[in-house]
């Protein structure tokens, strides 16, 4: 760092959110409106595959290390499974690129969610150790500022543990929303960077629009009657809209709905059901506002055209059923004011108010990842593919659309490259692994660019690796399955059967990285986190 040109050096702001599908963006053929983040996408660079971990300890702990998530020791969540790939929290020798700007000069903020920092369990908030070891906090792993929460889902009316720094705070039991707190807390501390004229990276990870399904009622009034003809219909109009739109790099054939989704005329809750959905679509134009306000107040301080933004998505869109039994059951049942809070998918209970925790499930869930097949937690492209949006004004040419393969690992060094921080082979007196990602700045710059490695994808048992425009995917314990992506990114024309060599190969490659990276066999796992989970209940 030049200590007498500091404001020179570019700020970077990484925005993450959670649970958004790869269609639920207006500029991907979405009715949401979400015209602030459709104007970063028109003054930038949209690219269309870039991929996830297919969920959000996973990606997370990616997007921060540049490393698999294995590499960086959250293989699966934030469970302690006895193997540093599996231990549930940041690995010591997986530098955080926040550690990394903060040694170049950078003032490194956080607003949001945290969530690679072990395990925790709503219910049993009063047996957390955050700080030790194996609970390491934001400000333990290189960021200066620090607001938000450290597990994985928060109530955005009542949230039951929000931290500033590192202490605990409360928040009003009347008037609070976490999309705008979050949003609160970012702007003040970019106030504070420039009054330091200190450059900044900000790390806004916003927890909308992951369950539960909470929203302003002026918000969810925007949307009454829009989902009112189903989700049949709203994925073909999503589909032939990003088609006309030129988001995909090919007319590809959207895939068919979910089997386990009924036809839009069977549901005999369908006003219900369109509840739901309208707060979801709520939920992300509230986002969006924010994101509205960090722009504005950008350009209002005069730093937006000195600053690196980039946007995406933790996964694709979440099919999980909010049942009272099922994930509910973790979750504290009192708002903060004392009142009782209904946990289920209920139709008796309209959704979006501050008693009440939903989700919108699976049917339309299979809306926001449209065109494409399956879910979070699965690693076809239904859970791992969502657009990434970048906006640097002078730097990318607008209105670019750019379809290579990119991953989440390569987001640590696109930023090193544009700010010119240096990643060393030690920090602190430690050695720390290589980056597994890639600089993505030529391809940002519509330069020729090319990924030639393979990307390798393993959650779950759900695995994958993607060659040049082959994929091979399965599910867990299922067979293989292999894909053509230019031709076929909807994966709907299996061509293991036909392409022996080509399976031979990609398997060898994806069974090579499983051995570098420390992967184990799901079959081996999966009983021991049911165990731990049995405990946790036992002695919840």
């Amino acid at each position: 760092m030049n200590p007498d040109a500091p404001n020179t050096r570019p700020n970077v702001i990484v925005v993450l959110v959670d649970d958004m599908g790869f269609a639920d963006l207006g500029i991907m053929g979405s009715e949401i409106r979400t015209p602030n983040i459709d104007a970063l996408a028109r003054g930038g660079v949209l690219l269309s595959a870039m991929y996830n971990c297919a969920r959000c300890c996973p990606t997370r702990a990616s997007l921060l290390t540049g490393l698999y998530p294995h590499n960086a020791g959250i293989g699966h969540m934030g469970t302690n499974l006895g193997t540093p790939s599996y231990q549930g929290f940041l690995r010591n020798d997986a530098a955080t690129i926040a550690e990394l700007m903060r040694a170049d000069g950078y003032r490194t903020l956080m607003s949001g969610k945290w969530h690679v920092g072990g395990d925790y369990t709503a219910r049993l908030v009063d047996t957390w150790r955050i700080g030790d070891v194996e609970h390491p906090t934001p400000r333990q792993r290189g960021f200066d500022r620090f607001y938000g929460f450290v597990d994985g889902v928060m109530n955005f009316f009542s949230p039951h543990y929000m931290m500033l720094d590192d202490s605990r705070v409360d928040v009003s039991p009347s008037d609070f929303y976490l999309t705008d707190a979050i949003t609160d807390h970012a702007l003040q501390m970019i106030d504070e960077s420039v009054a330091m004229a200190q450059p900044f990276f900000l790390y806004l990870a916003h927890h909308a629009p992951h369950w539960p399904l909470h929203a302003h009622e002026e918000d969810i009034a925007r949307y009454d009657g829009v989902y009112s003809k189903g989700w049949d219909k709203l994925r073909t109009s999503r589909h032939e809209e990003m088609q006309s739109r030129g988001v995909l790099q090919h007319k590809w054939e959207i895939s068919p709905r979910d089997e386990a989704a009924p036809a839009w005329g069977d549901v005999k809750t369908q006003d219900w059901e369109a509840s739901r959905m309208a707060v979801y679509a709520a939920m992300i134009d509230r986002l969006d506002q924010n994101i509205g306000r960090v722009t504005t107040h950008l350009r209002d301080i005069g730093i937006l055209d000195n600053t690196l933004i980039l946007f995406l998505s933790d996964n694709g869109g979440c099919a999980e059923f909010m049942a009272e039994d099922g994930w509910g059951k973790y979750y504290p049942d009192r708002h903060n004011d004392g009142r009782k809070i209904e946990i289920g998918n209920r139709p008796s209970l309209r959704p979006g108010g501050p008693l009440t925790f939903m989700s919108y499930d699976l049917p339309w869930a299979n809306v926001s990842n449209a065109p494409f097949r399956l879910f979070k937690h699965w690693v076809h492209e239904g859970g791992i593919s969502t657009p990434l949006i970048a906006h640097w004004p002078g730097h990318f040419r607008p209105q670019t659309v750019a379809h290579s393969p990119c991953h989440v690992i390569d987001i640590l060094p696109t930023i090193l490259a544009a700010t010119g921080v240096g990643y060393p082979s030690e920090l602190g007196g430690a050695a720390i692994q290589p980056l597994d990602g890639e600089d993505l700045t030529p391809l940002l710059q519509g330069k020729d660019w090319k990924r030639e490695s393979p990307l390798f994808f393993e959650h779950e048992g759900n695995c994958a690796v993607r060659l040049g425009n082959f994929k091979l995917v399965r599910k867990f314990n299922q067979p293989w399955e292999l894909y053509d992506m230019e031709t076929d990114r909807t994966e709907l024309n299996d061509l293991s059967g036909r392409n022996d060599p080509l399976v031979a190969r990609l398997t060898r490659e994806y069974e090579g990285w499983t051995q570098r990276c420390g992967v184990e066999n799901w079959n081996k796992l999966q009983p021991l986190l049911l165990k731990l989970w049995q405990l946790d209940d036992v002695h919840g």
